[in-house]
C-alpha cells in the first residue's frame, strides 16, 4: 500500500517537472525560432501577409480566410492540428497592441519543426484581429470602435469575425493577447508587470465554474513559467466583469479563456524580450494542455499572484529641493517619456513630460534619482542666435550646459530637424516669450510641461533634466 500510495503522489509533479524541462528548452532555443523578418512593434499588415502566405506550403498547416476588415484588409486564420481539443488565440485586437502577434509567427515557425505538441490538440490563431488600427498602429478600428467593447452589438466586421470564429470551432480554451501601459507594476513592488493575465469573470458575482477554473489553473502555470525568467514582475487583472467585452463573454460562452496583456520591461522598448517570454509562456501552456498537465493545479495559486496597480514613472527624482517666493521646497517628481513617430525619415525620438509632483513615496521608476541636497535651477537661454543648423556641430555642449545654458536658439527650425542628439533644448526665434516681472511668477513646474531645468549641488552641476531626458555631468552622457 505504501508503494502504491508514492506512485499515485509523484504523478502530478512528474508532469510540472516535465513542463519546467519544456519551458527552459524553449528559453534557450529561441533564436533559432525567432521570426527573422519582424523586428520592431509597428509592422503592418503587408509586412505579415507574405508569412502568413507561406505557410500555406508548410505541412499540416491550413488558412482560412475569416473576412475584411473595414477598410478591405484581410483577416486570416492560421490552424494545424487534429485534435479533439480546440484552442483559439487572437492578437491585435487593439491596433498598437503587437507583442504576442511578434511571438506568434515565432511559435509557427517553432510548430513547423515540432508538431507533437500537437498531438491532441488543433491550433487556430488569428494573428491580427484589427490590421486597420494596425496600419496607424492605434487602439481602434478605422471607424473609432474598441473592438473589445463590441462583443454584444458585434457592430464592426472585426467583431463579427472573432464572434464566427470562436463559436464554428465552440473552442475549449481561448488566448486573448493584448498589450499594457509600461506603467504598470506589481502591486506594492518597484517591478514592471511585464506580463499581467486575467481569467475573466463571466458574471457580475465573479463565480467560478469549470470553465474559469481551467483558466485559472493555466495562468498559474505561466506565472511560474515567467517568473524564472522575470522574477517579480508579473501582475493580475481585477476581474470585474464588463458585459461588452470579448474576454468576459467568451468565457461566458463556454471557453476557457486566459488574458495576456504585455506591459514594460527595462530597457526594451520594442518589446523584445516580453516577445520571447510570450513565445515561452504561451507554447507552455499548449503543452500543458494537450497533455492536460494543468488538471493538477490548485486554483488557490491563481488569487496569490500580485494584482496590478499604475504607480511607475520613467524617471523618478526623490527629495528635490526647490526655491519659489523665497523658500525652499522638498519634492519628488515623475516623469514620463512618449515615443514619437517621425514620418519624415522613419525614425522614432523620445519626448519627457511631468506626470506628478508631490511626495511619489508610494510610486516606483525605471529610472531611479535620489536629489537630496540638489537644488533645482533654471537653465538660461544661450545669448548667441544661431542661424543656421551647421553651426550647432560646432558648439561643446558639456560647457554649455556647466555654464547654466539649456536652451539654444535658432533664427528658423528647418522642417527635416525633427529631433537631435544632442543633450539641448532648441527655440525658435519668433518662440521666445519676453516676460516682465509685474505679477506673482507661475512655479517653474507645471505639470503636463516638457521638464527643462538643472541640478546642482554647492553651485556644482550634477544633473541636467533636458525635454525629460537626464544627462549626468559626471559620465557626460544622456
Amino acid at each position: 500500500m505504501k508503494n502504491i500510495y508514492y506512485l499515485f503522489f509523484i504523478i502530478p509533479f512528474f508532469g510540472l517537472a516535465q513542463q519546467k524541462s519544456i519551458s527552459e528548452s524553449l528559453f534557450t532555443e529561441y533564436e533559432n525560432y525567432k521570426e527573422s523578418t519582424i523586428t520592431h512593434r509597428k509592422f503592418k499588415h503587408s509586412d505579415i501577409k507574405p508569412l502568413i502566405d507561406e505557410l500555406r506550403s508548410e505541412n499540416g498547416f491550413s488558412i482560412t480566410a475569416l473576412g475584411r476588415s473595414i477598410q478591405g484588409r484581410s483577416i486570416s486564420m492560421v490552424s494545424i492540428g487534429n485534435g479533439a481539443t480546440n484552442v483559439l488565440l487572437w492578437s491585435q485586437m487593439h491596433g498598437d497592441e503587437s507583442t504576442a502577434t511578434m511571438a506568434i509567427f515565432d511559435i509557427f515557425n517553432y510548430l513547423k519543426k515540432n508538431k507533437e505538441i500537437l498531438n491532441n490538440l488543433s491550433l487556430h490563431f488569428i494573428p491580427m484581429l484589427n490590421p486597420d488600427g494596425a496600419e496607424v498602429f492605434k487602439r481602434r478600428n478605422a471607424i473609432g470602435i474598441d473592438i473589445n467593447r463590441d462583443a454584444l452589438r458585434l457592430q464592426s466586421p472585426e467583431s463579427k469575425i472573432l464572434k464566427a470564429a470562436r463559436d464554428s470551432l465552440q473552442a475549449d480554451f481561448g488566448f486573448n493577447l493584448h498589450d499594457q501601459s509600461s506603467y504598470y507594476n506589481a502591486k506594492r513592488t518597484n517591478k514592471p508587470a511585464t506580463i499581467s493575465f486575467l481569467a475573466p469573470a463571466y458574471n457580475y458575482e465573479k463565480d467560478i465554474n469549470k470553465t474559469r477554473g481551467n483558466a485559472m489553473k493555466i495562468i498559474v502555470q505561466m506565472n511560474d513559467i515567467i517568473q524564472k525568467y522575470a522574477p517579480g514582475q508579473v501582475g493580475r487583472y481585477t476581474d470585474e466583469f464588463e458585459p461588452r467585452a470579448f474576454g468576459d463573454n467568451i468565457q461566458k460562452w463556454g471557453t476557457s479563456t486566459i488574458l495576456i496583456e504585455s506591459g514594460g520591461y527595462k530597457d526594451d522598448p520594442e518589446k523584445q524580450f516580453i516577445r520571447k517570454l510570450n513565445f515561452v509562456s504561451i507554447l507552455g501552456a499548449i503543452h500543458s494542455i494537450s497533455t492536460n498537465n494543468y488538471e493538477n493545479i490548485p486554483i488557490k495559486k491563481y488569487s496569490e499572484i500580485p494584482k496590478n496597480d499604475r504607480k511607475l514613472f520613467d524617471l523618478k527624482l526623490t527629495n528635490v529641493t526647490i526655491q519659489y517666493l523665497g523658500k525652499n521646497y522638498t519634492i519628488d517628481l515623475g516623469i514620463n517619456t512618449t515615443n514619437i513617430e517621425s514620418k519624415e525619415n522613419n525614425s522614432s525620438y523620445q519626448i519627457g513630460f511631468l506626470r506628478e509632483i508631490g511626495d511619489l513615496s508610494t510610486y516606483y521608476g525605471y529610472k531611479n534619482i535620489d536629489a537630496e541636497n540638489l537644488i533645482f535651477k533654471i537653465g538660461k537661454t544661450y545669448p548667441k542666435i544661431l542661424s543656421n543648423v551647421d553651426e550647432i556641430e560646432k558648439l561643446n555642449f558639456d560647457n554649455l550646459l556647466r555654464d547654466g545654458y539649456t536652451t539654444l536658439a535658432l533664427d528658423s527650425i528647418p522642417e527635416d530637424l525633427i529631433f537631435t542628439k544632442y543633450p539641448i533644448k532648441f527655440i525658435a526665434v519668433k518662440d521666445i516669450v519676453i516676460t516682465r516681472d509685474n505679477t506673482i511668477p507661475k512655479s517653474p513646474l507645471q505639470l503636463g510641461s516638457r521638464p527643462t531645468f538643472l541640478l546642482t549641488k554647492n553651485e556644482e552641476l550634477s544633473y541636467a533634466i533636458i525635454n525629460g531626458i537626464v544627462y549626468d555631468f559626471s559620465k557626460q552622457e544622456n
